[in-house]
């Protein structure tokens, strides 16, 4: 079944920004968006999926989007995946930057993507990074650049920022001959949901099954994602945010600087995000990093889903092996108990659809605020049937009182006597008729303990 989901098109022009490998496209990208969000390295081909952001300037907006570094060889890993997200960032550019690097001068490559921009010269910005200097900066009038017949390259430093401002300008000058100008655009409040995971897993397969797109390139080569990927949807007018995440796994196995570093902005959107997607491989037996992944959900208070995917691939179907399959995955994730599961197929788009009512009841269900006179009912009710256990401690516990201090996640405040404690049961024990009472679907509760003299 197809997404149920629609790409939320903000009708701003897009720009698209082109070059070969190691010019500095990603470092422009975020001194452009203001954001430190693509990764930046040395490393040929740290870019793969194209990166989409908004620039803002003049009190306007306009669509950014950065995509992988070009060589035009097969002996590159995806090479050919890469061309063909440029060609689809290029067939819905209004305007292209097209970056060359000024210092190393034109190569090969440059003269190959000149030869594809040329027939579209008009909406082409030519553009040579790296001009940190006003001797570097003269090297844009040699004969070598104006054979491209892209005219002068305008020379700028993207790490610097020296004439970014002078590229933009230039930029909304393209922009303004169009039906579609940049403009002023309020944000849109979205459920930010990630999409998390080990290698391999089939996170990309399933975030383009979300968005109805095929954005993220998929392949079986661990770490294909190296950088979060985010898409804006509307599924029964409700925007949400969908971020594909690079594969964590334990350190010991982490290949390189660019893994780390993609790691730890998977980590930075799991912080920002309302709500997870865990993703598990059906084919896999659950590992310790899992589980690791599992607990840094519950430390963060995310409200989760399990998302058990390649299900084609299990060995059944019958509603006895899905129990079977359930308790193993709860055994292992005694922390995540309050998350459902629900079976999917990223390849077969088998119950994807399924995920979207989920999301939506999570978001209002961990936004749920209880009416204090019905938590004051609750809280008479349940601890006169079940009086609460002692600690450590030798005085038995008494409770002085129990309220909601906020949502989102659902935070309460359990007040008890100074010198007596209280068993962490009985603590689980409230949790438990918070979640029969209330619900808190998918959501983490969190009681804070705290004593008072009185």
């Amino acid at each position: 079944m197809a997404t149920p989901a629609k790409i939320i098109e903000e009708n701003l022009p897009t720009v698209a920004l082109v070059g070969r490998v190691n010019v500095g496209k990603s470092t422009l990208f975020n001194k452009l968006i203001g954001q430190n969000r693509a990764l930046v390295s040395k490393i040929p081909g740290t870019t793969r999926t194209p990166n989409t952001g908004k620039v803002f300037w003049r009190g306007q907006n306009f669509r950014l989007i950065d995509t992988g570094g070009l060589t035009f060889s097969d002996d590159v890993p995806l090479e050919k995946e890469i061309i063909a997200q440029t060609e689809m960032a290029l067939a819905k550019a209004d305007a292209v930057i097209f970056l060359t690097d000024i210092q190393t001068g034109l190569l090969p490559q440059e003269r190959e993507l000149a030869r594809r921009l040329i027939k579209n010269k008009e909406r082409v910005l030519f553009t040579a990074n790296k001009a940190d200097n006003e001797r570097l900066r003269l090297l844009a009038h040699e004969k070598d650049w104006l054979k491209l017949g892209l005219g002068a390259p305008l020379p700028i430093s993207a790490a610097s920022g020296a004439n970014v401002g002078e590229l933009l300008e230039r930029v909304f000058a393209k922009l303004g001959k169009l039906k579609k100008r940049p403009k002023k655009i309020k944000e849109i409040a979205a459920i930010k949901v990630a999409i998390v995971g080990r290698p391999n897993v089939g996170k990309s397969s399933l975030f383009n099954n979300l968005i109805g797109a095929q954005s993220a390139i998929v392949s079986d080569m661990p770490h294909t994602t190296r950088e979060p990927l985010d898409t804006l949807v509307n599924f029964e007018s409700h925007p949400i945010v969908f971020v594909d995440t690079a594969g964590i796994r334990r350190k010991a196995k982490v290949a390189g600087e660019l893994e780390r570093e993609g790691i730890a902005k998977s980590i930075q959107m799991i912080q920002k995000s309302d709500i997870v997607l865990l993703v598990l491989d059906t084919g896999e037996p659950l590992s310790s990093q899992d589980q690791q992944l599992g607990g840094l959900l519950r430390e963060n208070t995310k409200s989760v889903i399990i998302v058990l995917n390649k299900w084609d691939l299990a060995e059944s179907n019958e509603d006895s092996f899905r129990n079977e399959v359930k308790k193993r995955i709860y055994g292992a994730f005694p922390h995540l108990d309050f998350a459902p599961i629900v079976f999917t197929s990223a390849k077969t788009q088998y119950r994807v659809h399924q995920i979207f009512p989920l999301i939506l009841r999570a978001w209002d269900e961990r936004h749920t605020i209880i009416p204090e006179e019905k938590l004051d009912e609750f809280w008479k009710k349940v601890s006169r049937e079940h009086r609460p256990a002692r600690g450590k401690g030798t005085r038995h516990p008494k409770i002085l009182g129990f309220c909601q201090l906020r949502a989102s996640p659902p935070m309460f405040e359990m007040q008890i006597k100074a010198k007596t404690s209280l068993h962490f049961s009985y603590v689980r024990y409230i949790e438990n008729r918070l979640r029969e009472h209330f619900g808190f679907f998918a959501t983490p509760i969190v009681i804070k303990l705290t004593k008072v003299k009185r």
